[in-house]
């Protein structure tokens, strides 16, 4: 009796482990557990409603064509409604339920995250593409799937200086958060490292403003020539209503939460001739990559036209965490956060066709894309002008 309750004890012991190791080794046929959180009733929750669809409907097509070699991918998602404190609980959890992997969403919560990420070693990717996330050496489990606001504030700075002459008076007008100063800092040094001739100044937008005229009128008083905007569609469509209304002559630059089918809409007239900086294409650059979430959404009486950019880049950023996994399922290894992240860093050239430039990570790099494209708002559209730019 004595003998038989140490095998047991035993038993449960190693079942503890074989959880631990994620989900077993490659012969296993059990679902590849993975935790997500996204804003869909948030203050963020107009571009991370489409984001997360993008995130879920790639997992759903996924599964439906058989999954990573057999294996389900088992999606734990929440909508956190953009509370650092109920991402902390909504990971603990996940954690605890054996995930391998992690989806996040906002600036604040996957900075918040980083220690206790890299303490788990569980691979992360968000839609924060804060610079402060890409070095490897600093925070080792996360990837940034996109061109890092600090590059794409370069770009738009580039840009500038490229296609003004004269001296260029730059206003940013960021979200009043981690995610809005994310890039202030490091455009400001661009501008002095290149030696641009350049003014520079940033103005943070309150949460609920109703308009943005007190910002504006300290950015005249600047003598603003361009004003780039690190916020979301909402507020930024807004400021845009609030340029023509004063009859700025300024050119508006969004960054990629601003330059989206929501901006547009909500700005209207005020959205024509506002350039942006794109990471992920406008979905009516009819790239092939836009085919297979284009053919899963009509098989779901949806258009990627409705959906809009923000699905692809949800999509393919979901399809980047699932192709390391299959390549450590490929290999006969153990799905663990580990062997997760080194398959991460062996993607080198992952292709998304044409609706990014091609993602890629290494050892001493965590930073997803070296360049993003020039758009402009031209008849309601955002319209290709540059396909790729770098800093």
């Amino acid at each position: 009796m004595k003998r038989t309750a140490i095998y047991l004890a035993l038993g449960m012991v190693l079942a503890l482990l074989v959880a631990a190791c994620g989900g077993g080794g490659s012969s296993s046929s059990e679902p590849i557990k993975v935790g997500a959180i996204f804003d869909l009733t948030g203050p963020t929750g107009d571009v991370g409603t489409p984001y997360a669809d993008g995130v879920r409907g790639y997992v759903d097509w996924l599964n439906a064509k058989g999954g990573i070699d057999g294996r389900q991918i088992d999606l734990k998602w929440q909508d956190y409604q953009y509370k650092v404190d109920t991402a902390e609980q909504l990971y603990s959890q996940y954690v605890s339920e054996g995930i391998v992997a992690f989806m996040g969403w906002g600036t604040g919560d996957t900075e918040a995250l980083r220690t206790r990420i890299t303490e788990d070693k569980i691979p992360f990717m968000s839609a924060s593409y804060s610079e402060a996330l890409t070095n490897p050496a600093d925070t080792p489990y996360n990837f940034v799937v996109a061109t890092s606001y600090s590059d794409q504030m370069r770009i738009a700075l580039k840009w500038i200086s490229e296609n003004y002459s004269g001296r260029a008076e730059i206003a940013v007008f960021h979200h009043d958060s981690p995610f809005g100063l994310s890039p202030v800092a490091d455009g400001a040094a661009y501008i002095q490292s290149k030696g641009l001739d350049m003014g520079y100044a940033d103005y943070a937008m309150p949460g609920g403003a109703t308009d943005y005229l007190a910002e504006l009128t300290k950015a005249k008083a600047q003598g603003v020539t361009h004003i780039i905007v690190q916020n979301v569609s909402s507020p930024a469509a807004l400021l845009a209503r609030d340029v023509k209304g004063q009859g700025l002559d300024v050119t508006m630059i969004c960054l990629n939460w601003c330059a989206d089918e929501g901006f547009v809409n909500l700005a209207g007239d005020a959205a024509e001739g506002v350039m942006g900086v794109l990471p992920w294409a406008s979905v009516q650059s009819d790239d092939p990559g836009f085919k297979a979430p284009s053919e899963f959404l009509k098989s779901q009486g949806k258009t990627l036209t409705d959906e809009g950019l923000h699905y692809t880049q949800g999509w393919y950023t979901m399809a980047v965490m699932a192709q390391a996994i299959k390549n450590v399922v490929d290999a006969g290894d153990d799905v663990t956060g580990p062997a997760i992240k080194s398959a991460l860093e062996s993607i080198s050239n992952f292709d998304t066709g044409g609706v990014s430039v091609p993602i890629g990570f290494s050892k001493t790099s965590h930073k997803g894309m070296a360049g993003a494209g020039i758009y402009k708002v031209e008849n309601g559209v955002w319209t290709r002008v540059i396909s790729e730019m770098t800093p």
